[in-house]
């Protein structure tokens, strides 16, 4: 099942591979140094995903941080995603996707994500059809989706011959998506969250904050941590060094149960970006 823990600070993909339950977003993380230095500062803090995309334009930066690490390459996941521009279509998919693989300076991909469904099921198809050929050839570990709504997915699994590792989606307390989080659940797929920390917008929310004084924590650090407690893998992103660091450290505590009641009445459908799982099929 999605979201089953496999060990304290993993969860095991519906093909038998394991992701942490953290990683380090790099979303609007610039180019170069900027890029590099976070890739650094959070392998050296702990995370072991890193989460980056084809047009986040820093995928160059991602890799050079993680060829200059200590750690070795098959302890650490990296993502990255499909956008297709200007269509979906197999030729398109499995070109772009080797060229990531290409800017990361990587012999292989652990989890590459189409970035959203698009307006077309065939093209969508044949996008996915390409990432599942990518796997047999061994090019790229694990597959999934990103901004999947249910429709998308149910689409996807009356044609697929492998099933999305993960869904990659905006979830916090504040948009939870139960719902779809409990489709994903029942068919194998770990959702994964990004804008965990609503992108700053509610961490003075001060029903947030009575609930992180009570735990000693930060609110960012309560909602990783909400995120963990409900079977997402979650992916937050920094680029400062101490946030890095301080949005790691989750792995001392957990919230009580009528902390994370609580938490999931606050869900008022907060778009913090966009929301392709809208799209029709």
């Amino acid at each position: 099942m999605g979201g089953a823990l496999s060990s304290p600070e993993t969860f095991r993909m519906n093909d038998v591979h394991d992701i942490p339950v953290i990683g380090l977003g790099v979303y609007k993380t610039a180019p170069g140094a900027e890029t590099y230095n976070a890739v650094k500062w959070g392998l050296a803090a702990g995370y072991r995903l890193i989460d980056t995309a084809w047009i986040y334009k820093n995928q160059e930066s991602v890799g050079k941080a993680i060829r200059d690490s200590d750690i070795p390459r098959k302890d650490i996941l990296v993502t990255t995603k499909f956008f297709p521009t200007p269509k979906h279509g197999y030729d398109e998919c499995w070109h772009q996707v080797l060229q990531s693989m290409e800017q990361l300076g990587l012999e292989y991909l652990d989890l590459v994500l189409i970035h959203t469904p698009g307006a077309s099921g065939d093209d969508r198809m044949d996008s996915w059809k390409a990432l599942e050929n990518l796997k047999d050839q061994g090019k790229v570990k694990s597959i999934g989706v990103s901004n999947y709504g249910i429709k998308h997915l149910q689409q996807l699994k009356k044609r697929a011959i492998i099933m999305p590792a993960v869904n990659q989606c905006e979830v916090n307390p504040y948009i939870n998506r139960r719902t779809l989080h409990d489709y994903c659940r029942a068919n194998g797929i770990i959702m994964m969250a990004y804008s965990p920390m609503t992108k700053g917008k509610k961490l003075n929310d001060p029903k947030l904050v009575s609930i992180a004084k009570r735990y000693n924590r930060t609110p960012a650090q309560i909602l990783i941590r909400w995120s963990i407690d409900n079977g997402c893998v979650v992916i937050p992103k920094s680029s400062k060094q101490v946030r890095i660091e301080e949005n790691f450290n989750v792995f001392d505590f957990s919230l009580d149960e009528d902390d994370k009641y609580e938490m999931d009445t606050w869900d008022e459908y907060l778009v913090t970006g966009w929301d392709p799982t809208i799209l029709e099929v």
